[in-house]
């Protein structure tokens, strides 16, 4: 048998799996291995909600598929052996593969600062938001949180706590001069505006210098809190930096047209581990999973795939259960229908792949 080893089970090598199975156009002497550290999907997008305790943890996970030609071999990935076509997890044990998917996702980008990894928390693993949870619940009343980082991430984490604990003093402290700066200045302003009507403070202008147990440092400044929530940037897991390849700024590996190594066209990189003409999503690493598919199919047939660009439908995030905000082409959307928006997408992804 062939082997597809397929590294990671999140959005980008789920949609992957699932579209090869769902065409049931597996030559017969192909095996599909997945490899991932946990029993199911964790669904990362609501991993914000988990560690605010407004969902459970079941709520946020979907059942990987059960088929006849898929194996699923738990652990943690330790490095990649490209020449030698293996795969070297934490347990010692070696997989060999025919052709390989990288789709390991991401973790968080300390950006060399002092303490940062030590004395913050992360909503980068199902195990992680669990801690921070745990962590999150245990500030006393009027108790301080400081969340770095005002992107999407940070914005989420920071409304959904607010409504989870109304008694928090809480602040997102970020390097620009508004929250989410990649977004239109109409929807930064509307989120601002939330935050203040619901006592949320948004700092602009801190440039992180170190962080300690109970403070953060702006400089000589120190910021004090209970707890510190890192949503600063992300970058590819361990296994992948530790790659000697080419990659972009963002420590994303160079891919070509097919998604394959340029020097190893038998290895596909998906979603946060490639470097893609568009911001890291779920959705962006879905589609590109399905594409894949449609790839080792053509080549499986000895056709020349046939790819159309990837369009992405746009973004959309929370503010509490009961607003948000989204980008939909160049079109702003702010208030109820966003979020309930964003609610129907979750629904459908988890009917889809669950």
């Amino acid at each position: 048998m062939r082997t597809l080893l397929v590294l990671g089970g999140g959005y980008g090598g789920l949609a992957l799996i699932q579209k090869l199975l769902d065409n049931n156009h597996l030559p017969h002497d192909v095996e599909i291995v997945l490899v991932d550290r946990m029993p199911f999907q964790g669904i990362k997008t609501e991993y914000y909600a988990l560690a605010a305790g407004t969902t459970t943890d079941i709520h946020v996970r979907i059942q990987f598929p059960v088929h006849p030609r898929l194996r699923i071999v738990y652990g943690e990935v330790s490095s990649i052996d490209l020449p030698g076509r293996q795969v070297l997890l934490e347990s010692g044990e070696s997989l060999h593969y025919e052709q390989l998917a990288i789709a390991l996702g991401c973790t968080d980008n300390y950006h060399g600062i002092a303490g940062a990894e030590a004395y913050s928390c992360s909503i980068q693993s199902m195990a992680a938001t669990r801690e921070t949870y745990r962590r999150l619940n245990n500030v006393k009343p009027y108790g301080t949180v400081n969340i770095v980082g005002g992107g999407l991430s940070g914005v989420e984490m920071a409304a959904e706590l607010r409504e989870s604990r109304p008694d928090l003093n809480i602040a997102i402290l970020d390097r620009g001069e508004r929250v989410l700066s990649a977004f239109p200045a109409k929807l930064s302003r509307y989120v601002e505006e939330w935050f203040s009507e619901h006592q949320v403070v948004t700092r602009g202008g801190i440039h992180v210098s170190h962080v300690e147990k109970d403070a953060i440092f702006n400089g000589d400044e120190a910021i004090e809190g209970d707890v510190t929530v890192w949503t600063a940037g992300i970058q590819p897991v361990k296994a992948v930096q530790q790659l000697e390849l080419a990659k972009d700024r963002g420590g994303r590996l160079i891919v070509g047209e097919y998604y394959q190594l340029p020097d190893y066209p038998e290895v596909y990189v998906l979603g946060d581990c490639a470097s893609l003409p568009f911001a890291p999503s779920a959705q962006a690493a879905g589609a590109q999973g399905e594409q894949v598919a449609q790839v080792l199919q053509a080549l499986w047939r000895n056709e020349t795939p046939k790819l159309h660009p990837i369009k992405l439908k746009g973004t959309l995030g929370s503010l509490g259960k009961n607003a948000g905000f989204g980008l939909m082409g160049r079109r702003s959307v702010m208030g109820r229908v966003p979020r309930l928006l964003k609610s129907g997408v979750l629904w459908m992804s988890k009917r889809h792949f669950g």
